[in-house]
């Protein structure tokens, strides 16, 4: 490749960058704040800090123009309702009174006020606040948080471009407001939200913005002409200011399709766009659409949701098709790295080759101003950088960690009939029912309890040899003799061991599994202060030994009540973590299901009578297009039916699923052929028992009372609200009564008091039903 004028403008950028710090000090300076522990300004010190320590880090590595404005204390989402006014009402006394005291109160509730919705942010694990907005809502602008973090940006000599949630995704991502009516559209609010962008721009601009990036992510789903038509419009009337920077609409997780004309066709100066993975059409499409003449194009060619290196032959060869169809084309990350972990350096247990196939945050930005400069002076500019990452593709794909032949074998040699459970439900239905003996509105949890600051140092003593394994296995037996006790003692009808010795649902078992890569400081952000390591799915997958089975075991000789062996499906554990990118998804869950079925198998066999197979992620994993519908939920459902089909028809299978728009999976849920499914229901107001019982679900439901992404405990009357809404849809020999989730993130005390307002709330509906006495 030769440099040409288009290509010696080529520059670095990325969309976002991980918020937490290399050592999670953001999470632990808010949660400081939550405990009364750190004040607000030394929040806020920290968090200024944080910033400034990560634009520097990107200057440095030779990114030309920054990101403002992705930093946030929550959710960025949030940060965008806030920025608005679209502050919901219960909550406005909170925000008037103190701003930043109002503002974790939407995220996490209060215990008199509820928090806003949570769901997944299109198809990745990060959650964001949902918008609630109605026919009433007022909008108002507040720049603060942009304008500020912009100026920081600027007095350090920086070039930086504030990223802001477009006008057309915030509408098309908020719900109506709780009291709404039925079928009000937040997108009709458009036409009252752009005079607030407008004035937002205009602040920006004042305070120095050359560039605003606005993200509009909705629009690479399927969309209606009305909805296209609002894209349209909304970019018209923004264009036309005058009083404005110039604008940068950005799109990612896939193809724009058919809004890429309308965002080709609008007065801004730019677009940026992914063309990775799913989103690699946009290529095509871009070139049938006449390319953007006389604009800038932001390509997204590093991917910013995987960990495996950059391809960079592909992607200049990507970049160089670009050079004709835009006036500027500047490299970027597909999306933000928000997705990925910070830095593969600070890896110390992963063997030095196979780190070479890896980049998280750093290695990422260093992709990115690598391939810039290839563009921008030709490729003998990185001749040593291309022959290096030629080697280390290569070496990858000659590995024996890739390719396991026994693997391989026995998942050709799967049929039909190994997905299939021996008997129909209605007639497992009647062999569980006589088999385990509960009452009508049995009680449960979802698994996991509480992670004690005492079981993360028993377990942080063993790995520094402070403790042997004896010491630490009693402290796991110990608690695991406690959450019993309290189960019992409160009344909980199927019990659970409490996952004391899990790190991870996801970890935990990739830890166990042949083929997975483990972290240690390989932290993401799930959802507010929440982090996750996603270990790295790199090669052939089995199970060598069990996994569960003896810690469940001991948990059910304390007890008659049943007690629920509990595993992470194999959606879910593709989902959670960074998967391999050289053969089909559906290939890779395959070998995750064999080697779960195993571990189901052996539990069975072990005593357990009852089984939870959680798949959360099943809905998250749903391709952002129809069009890829089908074929996801025909390996999806296969794949758990593996991982369950080979027990007796007296075992329950359950599976659980949270914080998702369920409504679009029904027929998969019901194709999954579970006996007992869970769901998120409580901030949500039961919506999902109402789709189910429309959809003609006919399996047992337990739709969640108590909503454990917050702080706040339920009394019973609330859950006593919640289930006898849910009793409306759902017949009671087919309801159950449990959380939303697990308890892990939870305090002792807010368990205890929570799970006693359930089991009353329960125990009292049940004696007015007429067949309590059954």
């Amino acid at each position: 490749m030769t440099s040409t004028s288009t290509a010696a403008a080529a520059r670095a950028t990325v969309h976002g960058y991980p918020r937490q710090g290399p050592h999670r000090e953001l999470k632990k300076a808010v949660e400081g704040y939550w405990k009364g522990h750190v004040s607000a300004d030394a929040l806020g010190s920290t968090a200024a800090a944080l910033r400034r320590a990560t634009w520097q880090q990107l200057a440095e590595a030779g990114v030309h123009e920054v990101p403002t404005g992705d930093f946030s204390y929550y959710d960025h989402v949030l940060d965008t309702t806030v920025m608005v006014g679209a502050i919901p009402a219960r909550h406005r006394a909170a925000v008037a009174a103190d701003q930043l005291e109002g503002y974790f109160a939407m995220a996490r509730g209060t215990q008199d006020v509820a928090p806003l919705e949570m769901t997944k942010w299109f198809d990745t694990n990060y959650h964001y606040l949902v918008p609630e907005l109605g026919p009433d809502t007022v909008f108002a602008a507040d720049s603060g948080k942009q304008v500020t973090e912009l100026r920081e940006a600027l007095a350090l000599g920086l070039t930086a471009r504030p990223v802001l949630v477009g006008p057309v995704s915030y509408l098309l991502l908020a719900k109506p407001a709780p009291g709404v009516a039925a079928g009000f559209d937040p997108l009709t609010l458009l036409d009252r939200l752009l005079p607030v962008y407008a004035e937002v721009l205009a602040d920006l601009r004042a305070a120095g913005a050359r560039w605003v990036q606005l993200d509009e992510p909705a629009l690479v789903q399927d969309r209606s002409p009305a909805e296209l038509d609002a894209a349209a419009r909304a970019y018209r009337g923004l264009g036309a200011l005058t009083d404005r920077p110039q604008l940068l609409v950005a799109s990612y997780f896939d193809r724009l399709g058919e809004a890429l004309p309308v965002l080709a066709k609008a007065p801004v100066e730019g677009l940026a766009l992914d063309f990775t993975g799913a989103a690699a059409g946009n290529l095509a499409d871009l070139a049938a659409a006449g390319g953007l003449p006389g604009k800038r194009l932001v390509a997204g060619v590093v991917d910013g949701r995987n960990v495996w290196l950059n391809d960079f032959e592909k992607s200049l060869a990507t970049l160089g098709t670009l050079l004709g169809l835009a006036e500027q084309v500047d490299v970027s990350s597909s999306c933000s790295l928000l997705h990925v972990p910070l830095d593969v350096g600070m890896e110390r247990e992963i063997d030095p080759q196979i780190a070479r196939w890896l980049a998280f945050a750093r290695q990422k930005t260093a992709e990115v101003v690598t391939l810039a400069r290839g563009l921008r002076l030709g490729t003998g500019a990185i001749a040593a950088e291309l022959a290096a990452n030629r080697a280390d593709l290569a070496a990858r794909s000659r590995s024996q960690l890739t390719h396991d032949p026994a693997v391989r074998a026995r998942a050709t040699a799967v049929t039909g009939s190994d997905g299939r459970r021996s008997a129909p439900y209605a007639e497992r239905a009647a062999a569980q029912r006589a088999h385990l003996g509960l009452p009508l509105l049995p009680t449960t949890t979802i698994g996991s309890f509480p992670q004690t600051d005492q079981l993360r140092g028993a377990r942080a003593a063993l790995r520094a040899g402070r403790i042997d394994a004896a010491a630490y296995d009693e402290r796991i037996a110990a608690e695991i003799r406690e959450v019993l006790a309290f189960q019992e003692k409160a009344g909980l009808d199927v019990l659970v061991h409490g996952e004391p010795e899990r790190n991870d649902m996801v970890q935990y078992f990739a830890e166990r599994l042949t083929g997975y890569l483990a972290t240690q400081h390989g932290w993401v952000q799930s959802y507010g202060t929440r982090c996750v390591r996603p270990p790295i799915l790199a090669g052939d997958i089995s199970r060598p030994e069990p996994m569960t089975v003896r810690w469940t075991q001991y948990a059910q000789s304390l007890t008659d009540r049943p007690v629920k062996g509990m595993l992470t499906g194999p959606v879910t554990m593709l989902a959670w973590s960074f998967v391999r990118d050289d053969q089909p998804l559906a290939d890779t869950a395959r070998q995750v299901a064999l080697a779960l079925r195993d571990e189901v198998n052996d539990l069975e066999a072990a005593g357990s009578s009852v089984i939870q197979v959680d798949e959360p992620a099943l809905r998250e994993t749903l391709p952002l297009r129809r069009a890829g519908h089908a074929e996801y939920l025909a390996w999806a459902t296969e794949a758990f039916r593996l991982t369950t089909g080979g027990v007796r028809p007296d075992t329950q299978i359950h599976t659980h699923m949270c914080y998702a728009e369920f409504g679009d999976i029904l027929r998969a849920i019901d194709d999954l052929d579970a006996d007992v499914i869970s769901l998120e229901a409580a901030r949500s107001h039961m919506q999902v028992a109402g789709e189910l019982a429309t959809a003609g679900y006919p399996r047992e439901v337990g739709p969640g009372v108590y909503d454990i992404h917050s702080p706040r405990v339920p009394g019973a009357h609330e859950a006593t609200a919640l289930l006898s809404k849910g009793l409306e849809a759902i017949p009671a020999e087919r309801l159950w009564v449990n959380p939303d989730c697990g308890l892990k993130t939870r305090g002792w005390p807010e368990v205890r008091a929570a799970l006693e307002n359930l089991v009353a709330a329960a125990r009292g509906v049940r004696a007015e039903l007429p067949d309590a006495a059954s």
